[in-house]
């Protein structure tokens, strides 16, 4: 979202008397008998017995939020009113003399932000890109109740999570709050997430919609893409994640799309979102990026943050003077109205209280087992038998004491930084790699060394039967990488200490995709993403063979920036100022998202969308389909020696008419198998995937043809194909 700023220090004297006016009333307990307290009416009857007895002071106050923390800065009236803000990322006044709870809102990407502001604590889960490597929408409920249950024990009702874009630029800042390239998989474990974040009785958020893929001038660009590519990607994920998760909030984003900004594009809020997807839901705007009042409002925006400049005393004369219609006004509120009746905020409003600390850290562990990905393991290096290996040199920046967090407003605070308010700083979580490898293998030797300083790294190497370089690469909201490369001259580190021992094995801590000019040389390579509060121990499970490794690739791995879609990132011109699309960026590719991309380019990648190795080996067989495709069967053997898990996927290719990549992802199911165990999958396929958006219709078409169907354990590697034609 975005830098905690300064709150405003002049409000106009309506709001002024509106917030108030508010104040005093919620002095006075809610009155249960009011028809629209009844639980066993519907969100939408409730919000509008309320809306009913709403003056229009109550209505503007709902429209806009009051400012971010910083509330010393305000006169002396607003004052008052923030001292019922919690200190998250906003604050919404609602009138509580009709019972209905203020919405205390917090940025919760992969965990809730500046708890340590307010003297609390947060669990700091593995970011979202690392949860979509697992491919378990199991482990995404997990995920987002974790959240919904920190969110109220914080004093929170509104979540401000859920990020979906597609990884189009693997350079993007936030790549690592998203959840990878493809449509199918990220719109299915965002909406998961969403689904039991919201079930923990908070507002649950969708966001950044829509194609919000670089931070680069992300106030400034004007995203140019065609309908149908746009609705085969981004907007398919975003469809997928809100049938899914059933949110109560989406979140449009600071980028114009197709000369428009997202907070007041027609064809965004509402043709798609409102009517065709029949979302009931309200639009809330990034923190800033509402830019209009008449056409935001016409548009389908019905909340802006962080303050008031366009849907506070504008907006209230507007109203006033006829150039916002009374209806559309109060559709704004009747939608926040029901997002309070629906989440379940209003029945059971959030309560301060202890968050569980060893429930988080078990969750957050498990996912970044389940998560992390096993890219390497030559010779079967791993896992390491600890009752066998002698001696052990651990190497990289801060691998005796932590591994490192995506920062802006995901940050979570990292336990004794009392800071708070972290932006574009790195920060580490006292998650010991060192101290968990030794936890594992008491009886070996350890040896430490940062690798700032080569020549000692490579002679600590040496001397160890096994080296582990801990390598990472940061990224934050507010900045776009240069390139994918790991900084701070560790390739050269990691070359060195490989060539130095064969047994190296290295572990990423990164938020995107890493080129790897030194991956030959090595024997093993684990990617651990931003692994979270008990990251370190994941590892160590994995490394020793404790968990095997399951987790599989949810963006592809390219060799180099130069075989993106656009090898280098737009800038914006200079001069770019807020409130303006200065630049534009074109989506050329279209269709092609990620392996669509490598594949219709015939451009080969470091490694594959879906890959990922594991201590066992899968084999497939007997593939069936059903004649139309509504449904895929397949048998999966473990036919190694320890049990394991296998993300089995299932691709499909369309009729050449289609004018489609070569494949599509179209379904997968993670199998749990004891060693020589096999299980028929059966999977039921949505019609949707095997669909192409048709503009004259303005609907999901089935081309007639020949489509074939390829099931196996990557985009790569898939034994299993028949082909089925469908009228």
């Amino acid at each position: 979202m975005r830098i905690r700023s300064k709150a405003k220090a002049v409000f106009t004297a309506a709001i002024f008397c509106t917030a108030t006016g508010l104040l005093g009333a919620q002095q006075k307990p809610a009155d249960k008998s009011q028809p629209w307290m009844n639980p066993h009416l519907s969100p939408e009857r409730r919000a509008e017995l309320v809306l009913q007895q709403m003056t229009l002071d109550e209505k503007i106050a709902m429209l806009h939020g009051e400012g971010m923390a910083a509330s010393k800065n305000l006169p002396p009236e607003m004052q008052a009113v923030h001292g019922l803000f919690n200190g998250g990322a906003g604050l919404v006044i609602t009138p509580q003399r009709l019972g209905i709870p203020l919405i205390q809102m917090s940025d919760a990407a992969y965990g809730v932000r500046d708890s340590a502001m307010n003297g609390r604590y947060s669990t700091a889960l593995p970011s979202n890109l690392a949860s979509a490597a697992s491919w378990d929408p199991e482990a995404a409920c997990s995920y987002g109740g974790l959240i919904g249950r920190e969110l109220r024990a914080q004093g929170y009702n509104m979540t401000l999570g859920g990020g979906v874009d597609l990884t189009r630029e693997p350079r993007n800042g936030r790549t690592f709050e998203y959840m990878g390239e493809d449509p199918v998989l990220a719109g299915t474990l965002v909406g998961n997430r969403i689904r039991c974040e919201g079930a923990e009785h908070v507002i649950s958020d969708i966001k950044h919609y829509a194609m919000n893929d670089q931070e680069s001038g992300r106030v400034n660009v004007d995203v140019h893409i065609g309908e149908r590519a746009m609705r085969e990607s981004d907007l398919l994920a975003f469809q997928i994640g809100v049938k899914t998760g059933h949110p109560d909030a989406v979140m449009c984003s600071y980028n114009g799309v197709n000369g428009d900004y997202a907070c007041e594009n027609r064809y965004l809020l509402t043709d798609v979102l409102k009517k065709e997807w029949n979302f009931p839901g309200f639009v809330v705007s990034d923190w800033g990026g509402t830019h209009s009042t008449e056409k935001a409002s016409a548009a389908g925006l019905d909340n802006e943050e962080e303050g008031n400049d366009f849907y506070g005393a504008a907006l209230k004369s507007a109203v006033q003077a006829g150039r916002v219609p009374m209806a559309e006004f109060d559709e704004h509120v009747r939608r926040i109205l029901w997002a309070e009746f629906a989440s379940g905020v209003v029945d059971n409003p959030a309560k301060k209280s202890v968050v569980d600390v060893q429930g988080g850290f078990d969750i957050s562990r498990h996912i970044a087992e389940q998560s992390s990905v096993l890219l390497r393991n030559q010779q079967n290096l791993l896992p390491l038998d600890k009752a066998k290996v002698q001696s052990i040199a651990v190497i990289g920046f801060h691998a005796d004491t932590g591994m490192i967090s995506g920062g802006g407003s995901a940050q979570v605070d990292a336990p004794g930084d009392t800071s708070g308010g972290a932006w574009h700083r790195e920060v580490w979580f006292p998650t010991s790699p060192l101290g968990a490898l030794k936890a594992k293998a008491p009886g070996a030797k350890f040896s430490f060394a940062s690798g700032e300083n080569i020549a000692e790294a490579v002679a600590q190497a040496k001397s160890a039967e096994v080296a582990v370089v801990f390598a990472w690469q940061w990224e934050s909201e507010g900045m776009d990488l240069p390139n994918l490369s790991l900084p701070e001259k560790q390739d050269k580190l990691i070359a060195a200490v490989a060539a130095a021992n064969p047994h190296t094995i290295v572990v990423l801590e990164t938020g995107t995709a890493v080129t790897m000019p030194w991956l030959d040389q090595t024997g093993a390579v684990l990617e651990a993403w931003y692994a979270g509060s008990k990251g370190a121990d994941a590892v160590a499970n994995l490394l020793f063979g404790d968990v095997n490794p399951s987790g599989k690739l949810p963006m592809t791995f390219p060799r180099s920036e130069a075989d993106l879609p656009h090898p280098t990132v737009i800038q914006p011109p200079a001069g770019s100022k807020n409130g303006v699309l200065s630049f534009k960026v074109d989506y050329n590719e279209g269709l092609k998202v990620g392996y669509k991309w490598y594949d219709a380019e015939h451009k080969q990648v470091l490694f594959p969308f879906g890959f990922g190795l594991s201590y066992t080996s899968f084999s497939y067989s007997g593939l069936t389909v059903s004649p139309d495709g509504s449904s895929v069967s397949f048998t999966v053997a473990n036919t190694g020696q320890r049990a394991g898990s296998e993300v089995a996927e299932v691709y499909a290719s369309l009729p050449d008419s289609a004018g489609e990549p070569p494949k599509r992802l179209i379904g997968w199911q993670k199998v749990e198998l004891a060693a020589g165990e096999n299980k028929t999958v059966h999977l039921a396929i949505n019609p949707t995937y095997l669909s192409i958006w048709d503009e004259a219709t303005k609907k999901f078409v089935r081309p007639s043809g020949s489509y074939r169907v390829m099931v196996g354990g990557s985009s790569a590697e898939l034994p299993l194909t028949t082909e089925i034609s469908v009228k």
